[in-house]
């Protein structure tokens, strides 16, 4: 019996410690998301603001 309480508790505590792991994450990937939010938002102002007709993600890259 005191074999599966160690190993319960064991089991609680890694469970604990991947719940930190993931909701460290989640705040990360949303501070990332809104950054490529605003890049993507000033690499559209800056298309924008070049005056080119096609926008740059549309154009062919110079190798073709």
């Amino acid at each position: 019996m005191q074999h599966l309480e160690e190993r319960i508790a064991h089991l609680t505590r890694a469970v604990e410690d991947l719940s930190d792991v993931v909701a460290r994450q989640s705040a990360e990937i949303a501070m990332l998301e809104r950054r490529i939010g605003m890049l993507m938002q000033r690499a559209g102002d800056a298309d924008a603001a070049s005056g080119t007709s096609i926008p740059l993600a549309d154009q062919r890259p110079p190798h073709w």
